[in-house]
């Protein structure tokens, strides 16, 4: 069993309008990772995801490898875990 944890993403770059949510949905579920994505005023897009580290990685991996996708910089926090919180939605 892997330790799970939970981080706070900031996505900059070319990640609105772009299918980065719908992307960060299908990829989250499909690596059992629980959490949300929020497109944010400022053009970011702001992202909790809890999971093993391994995980979290796997699924930013996905996002950059998305077509219209251009990620230029990921501020990247450890926060509290969230023990109740059971699926990852689009905010």
């Amino acid at each position: 069993m892997h330790d799970k944890i939970r981080q706070q993403l900031r996505f900059i770059g070319q990640v609105q309008g772009v299918g980065f949510r719908y992307t960060a949905l299908k990829g989250a579920n499909m690596l059992g990772l629980t959490g949300w994505v929020y497109n944010d005023y400022d053009g970011s897009v702001l992202m909790q995801v809890q999971g093993p580290l391994e995980t979290i990685n796997q699924l930013i991996q996905i996002l950059s490898q998305g077509t219209f996708i251009n990620i230029e910089r990921i501020e990247r926090e450890n926060i509290e875990l969230d023990e109740l919180e059971r699926s990852f939605r689009v905010r």
